[in-house]
């Protein structure tokens, strides 16, 4: 019967006259999503918990908003949430500044203070396609468009949650674009009460009416709420994916809410936003090739209860902003141009006890900080007095502010010798100076401060890293003041060195329309797997000011070292550069952690020997918030690059899972992991490395 209810609706919508034409999914059990729908609306309901669920009622009928009601329900009664609910779109275009030598994969450049053009994208209902993939329901409805943009808008069903994503996805055919985007929801009457939690992480509630004219507002965890006494509706940015990359991770006041959006939106509505001019330093956007799918995105989640209540649960799918502790792992995060020595320390300014920055660092979870101190700020080549002056004080501030739970350690990007930009990590403290007089030793013994090396060239640097164990890789590599590196010196005798860490791993530049980030790095690690000499690729935050105000959590990455404890930092720090140099660790954005990986048994680092054996067993577990989108597994011969792409559309949000794959590994070098989820959140192992 129910099968004959189906099929006589899909005739009405697809013969019916002036009707907009609504194509099903054919693998209707795939999930438990309920597809319903009667003349001009759709009706999706999905379970959530328990024996709850949420429903969402589409208006197919043109000028009506998109969104009849969102509602959650319990045993077949449903409470409105929200209703008459419209998305909005409004999409700032400028010009990318394409260079031969780097083409895409650019950050310097600024694109704001050249001539931009905004648009709200218009919305016309022609057609409707719902389809459904493992506990995904998409429901595709064209067209959504801008001058020389073009696509559909996309609301994603999560089985399991309360949660959905709508999205423009547009393209252009225009070259050299670049853009921005804010979205959101409108309604025609405003919701009673707007909730956040303002950068004290303090829960503010507001009570509205349509008279209130458009706020940008600083806030935590990157969320907007409305409220009325039925429930919540909670409106969020992907956590990383929509923050293009900058030098500082200021708080630019990432949401709005009320009436007259920036003269472009005229009713009430909340929604998530851009600051066009960014840190106002370099400020790239996004990229948007011509042809690529650009997805404009943003989440909503629904709640029977308060703000609060709702926030909680928001918080959840990024632990409040925090890298979670486990089991026998450090979190590691790396490059940060503070430049607290030289802004306070020297400046003789007064020293906190506890200085922001620490704890903010603590307050992340993060374990050991790995600093870039000295950029562009202080003297490295000398005078000599002056240099080993502010180097005693780097080292005697990292170790007062260390403990036995953190680890601050001295970090320098020296960009001398090798070419390019590199971060520098001994493990334990050294002087050295970036200059050597033909007059100078190469190694002194001061009275104040000991052994004083003093570099004149790569190969001093070589051996002063070799001398004092010390590990150099290449800061953001193939961009930036390391354009063309780590290429340019592949052959060097300094690279192939075991001294010679890899790269560092950042979201730069940014694409919305890949379903991953980082490409540019990683597509690195992939070369140099290739080239043969066992590269390692940590993950790297490159930012500078560091406040409790700032949207760090947005801007970061961290590494999950394999380490038991944290190291004294009196007694040196060499186990975090064994666990770097051994490849003993993965790389997340902080959603998904992979407690252990191994490939027939072999964990990362390593070298598994195939003795003729062509398939491979994959081992990996996986904890995540966000449900996954899939796992990547890359392997290499030594000259290609092969991907197997195994998707997770069958996972929920929250979830742990020991996962097991059977890879034929013919004729590769080389092996290693990446999982994505449905926010554009990830997270990498490093490589096994293999031999016949």
């Amino acid at each position: 019967m129910q099968k004959t209810f189906w099929i006589y609706f899909v005739m009405i919508c697809a013969f019916s006259q002036g009707q907009i034409a609504v194509s099903l999914p054919e693998n209707a059990e795939e999930n438990e999503t309920l597809i319903r729908y009667t003349e001009n609306e759709v009706e999706i309901t999905w379970p959530i918990k328990d024996v709850e669920t949420c429903r969402l009622v589409l208006d197919l009928k043109k000028g009506k908003p998109i969104f009849r009601s969102m509602a959650i329900g319990k045993d077949g009664s449903y409470t409105t949430i929200a209703s008459d609910i419209e998305p909005v779109f409004l999409l700032n275009v400028g010009n990318r500044t394409l260079k031969p030598e780097n083409g895409w994969t650019i950050f310097f450049d600024k694109v704001p203070e050249r001539p931009y053009t905004s648009h709200r994208l218009d919305f016309e209902k022609n057609e409707v396609e719902i389809t459904k993939h493992g506990k995904r329901t998409v429901i595709a409805i064209s067209d959504i468009s801008a001058p020389e943009f073009k696509g559909s808008l996309e609301i994603t069903i999560y089985n399991g949650i309360p949660l959905f994503n709508i999205a423009a996805v547009v393209a252009t055919e225009k070259d050299s674009t670049a853009i921005i985007y804010d979205a959101g929801l409108t309604s025609t009457q405003p919701w009673n009460t707007i909730a956040y939690a303002d950068t004290s992480d303090s829960l503010q509630a507001i009570k509205t009416s349509q008279s209130n004219t458009s706020v940008n507002v600083p806030v935590k965890y990157r969320s907007i709420i409305s409220a009325n006494a039925q429930g919540s509706l909670a409106v969020f940015p992907p956590p990383h994916q929509y923050f293009y990359p900058l030098d500082e991770a200021f708080n630019l006041k990432s949401v709005w809410y009320g009436a007259g959006y920036r003269d472009m939106v005229e009713d009430f509505g909340i929604g998530i936003r851009h600051e066009p001019k960014g840190d106002e330093r370099y400020v790239p956007w996004f990229n948007a090739p011509p042809g690529s799918q650009q997805r404009l995105n943003f989440f909503c989640m629904l709640g029977a209860g308060s703000p609060g209540e709702l926030l909680e649960e928001v918080k959840r799918y990024t632990h409040n902003d925090e890298y979670v502790p486990l089991k026998n792992h450090k979190t590691f995060a790396s490059h940060f141009h503070n430049e607290f020595i030289m802004s306070v320390v020297m400046a003789e300014k007064p020293i906190p006890e506890s200085p922001e920055f620490v704890d903010v660092f603590k307050n992340m979870g993060v374990n050991i900080v790995h600093l870039g101190e000295f950029h562009y700020t202080a003297h490295p080549k000398g005078p000599d007095e002056v240099r080993l002056k502010e180097l005693d004080a780097l080292l005697k501030q990292c170790q007062r502010l260390s403990d036995s739970e953190f680890l601050l350690l001295p970090g320098e990007e020296p960009n001398e010798f090798l070419g390019g930009h590199w971060m520098g990590f001994f493990p334990n403290p050294v002087y050295w100076i970036m200059s050597r007089d033909a007059d100078k030793p190469f190694v002194t013994d001061d009275p104040n401060y000991g052994k004083v090396y003093r570099i004149g060239d790569k190969n001093e640097m070589l051996r002063l890293l070799e001398l004092e164990k010390g590990l150099a890789w290449t800061a953001h590599p193939r961009i930036k003041g390391s354009t063309g590196y780590p290429d340019a010196y592949k052959e060097e005798s300094f690279f192939r060195s075991d001294r010679f860490l890899g790269g560092a791993w950042k979201s730069m530049p940014a694409d919305l329309s890949f379903p991953k980030l980082g490409l540019r790095v990683l597509d690195l690690m992939d070369d140099m797997n290739n080239w043969g000499d066992q590269k390692k690729v940590i993950a790297e935050a490159d930012l500078f000011t560091i406040t409790q105000e700032n949207e760090m959590y947005a801007h970061m990455n961290v590494n999950y070292l394999q380490l038991d404890a944290v190291p004294d930092f009196s007694k040196g720090w060499q186990p975090v550069l064994d666990a770097l140099e051994q490849g003993r660790f993965f790389s997340t954005t902080g959603e998904i952690l992979i407690p252990s990986f191994t490939v027939n048994g072999k964990s990362s680092g390593e070298t598994l020997q195939l003795n003729g054996e062509n398939l491979a067993n994959v081992e990996v577990e996986i904890n995540w918030t966000f449900p996954l989108n899939f796992v990547e597994i890359i392997s290499g011969d030594g000259n290609e690059v092969y991907r197997e792409k195994i998707d997770l559309n069958r996972t929920e949000a929250f979830g742990s899972e020991n996962f097991q794959f059977s890879v034929d590994l013919s004729d590769r070098k080389w092996v290693r992991l990446e999982v994505w989820d449905v926010a554009v959140n990830g997270a990498f192992t490093q490589t096994v490395y293999l031999k016949d």
